[in-house]
């Protein structure tokens, strides 16, 4: 008998006796019957207090299989507040602390354990001697193995821990997804964005870009003067204003949201139809994390589309070597009338020209220094068509490109 076909009948109830009733209770009340590949891999070393790095595919469950262990550690040590800290966990991102708090706090609902969420750049000195001293147990999961993660075990890990991947070797995303590339002229990719947003504006769409500047800049083209239905999250938002956006996501059932790669890490929104690469990823392990953000769970189906020059075709056969394999959409002609109202807008209004041009500036910026600059490839980029995709008929100066091929 396979895995596959164990977990397939494997269920949390098999657990019962060996960690706390309350927490299949609750996990049956939050409607997991039965756990995930990552989930049936992990829990029994886990659970045994070994050390493990973990991976699996993004919307493979890794958040339950972590916390499951912790809860029922802490409740078998019988840890109450004024025991002080006894368990940190670190994420990447706000947005994602945020999520596995919430999801912590759902399934501490019947267990009297205290938890906090900590953000921002304030220095927490608390504990940390009792925490240096403590016989700790150190739990890293990812949906990608990079040798920055695997510096990053050897740093905080015991030695020889446990390495699970559930990874299937034949394709790095899940099946359930639909991910293809569209091919378009430079000039003519806030046209097509327009009508990608307009054919889908009855579905829920995350859109990644490589700037926050260009994040503020199509929110305001989209949001203030074409009234679509938009929010945004980047970095140098203040956490109010990103905590919001993210939760006002997570509750709506359709509309945009705007984002760079800030939130393409373990984020868990519910029912994102769509995933559009406005601007292409870092690498292909970032564009497996944007992808990832739709098509999660057991059953969830997704679409996800890159936007590519002609040039920058070859990053198709590039990502294929990482098993990532792409179709190729057709989206028509983009309308002509985009381009005229965004290049009107450019000319009257003297703060929104100012926000295109800074957008304009950082994306050639994020082009110039690209770790794959053989296929996104500046010197091959024409700056003035490139321009008139921020509403811009003259192209601005460009200082730091002087010496390259214009």
């Amino acid at each position: 008998m396979s895995i596959d076909d164990v977990i397939a009948k494997s269920s949390f109830s098999m657990l019962e006796g060996k960690i706390d009733a309350r927490i299949l209770k609750v996990l049956k009340s939050m409607g997991f019957e039965r756990p995930t590949r990552i989930q049936a891999e992990t829990l029994p070393h886990l659970l045994q207090q070994k050390d493990l790095i973990g991976a699996a595919k993004t919307g493979s469950g890794k958040t339950l299989a972590f916390l499951i262990p912790i809860v029922d550690n802490l409740i078998k040590h019988k840890i109450t507040q004024k025991h002080g800290t006894f368990c940190i966990i670190l994420s990447p991102t706000r947005e994602l602390a945020l999520q596995t708090f919430d999801v912590l706090t759902k399934l501490l609902v019947e267990i009297d354990l205290s938890h906090c969420l900590i953000v921002g750049g304030e220095k927490k000195a608390k504990d940390v001697i009792k925490l240096q001293k403590a016989n700790r147990q150190t739990v890293l999961f990812s949906a990608t193995i990079d040798s920055k993660v695997k510096n990053l075990a050897r740093l905080a890990l015991r030695n020889n821990p446990v390495h699970i991947s559930v990874k299937d070797d034949t394709i790095s995303t899940v099946s359930r997804l639909q991910q293809g590339y569209c091919i378009c002229p430079v000039e003519q990719r806030l046209a097509w964005l327009y009508k990608m947003l307009k054919k889908s504006k009855k579905f829920k769409v995350m859109v990644f870009f490589s700037s926050c500047k260009s994040v503020d800049f199509h929110y305001e083209f989209f949001k203030m003067h074409c009234k679509a239905t938009v929010l945004s999250i980047h970095g140098k938002q203040s956490q109010a204003r990103r905590k919001e956006a993210y939760h006002s996501f997570i509750k709506a059932k359709n509309g945009a949201l705007f984002c760079t790669d800030v939130a393409a890490r373990g984020l868990d929104i519910p029912c994102v139809d769509w995933i559009v690469q406005y601007d292409p990823p870092t690498d292909p392990k970032e564009y497996i994390h944007r992808v990832g953000r739709t098509a999660r769970g057991l059953n969830n189906k997704g679409n996800a589309v890159i936007l590519l020059r002609p040039e920058e075709e070859e990053f198709v056969k590039f990502l294929e070597k990482e098993k990532v394999y792409l179709d190729k959409y057709s989206f028509g002609d983009p309308p002509g009338e985009v381009q005229e109202m965004v290049e009107d807008i450019v000319i009257k209004n003297g703060v929104f020209k100012i926000l295109a041009r800074k957008a304009f500036l950082s994306f050639l910026r994020c082009y110039n220094k690209h770790p794959l600059n053989k296929i996104f490839n500046i010197n091959n980029m024409d700056l003035k068509s490139a321009a008139k995709a921020f509403g811009f008929r003259e192209q601005p100066d460009v200082d730091f490109l002087n010496n390259k091929k214009r």
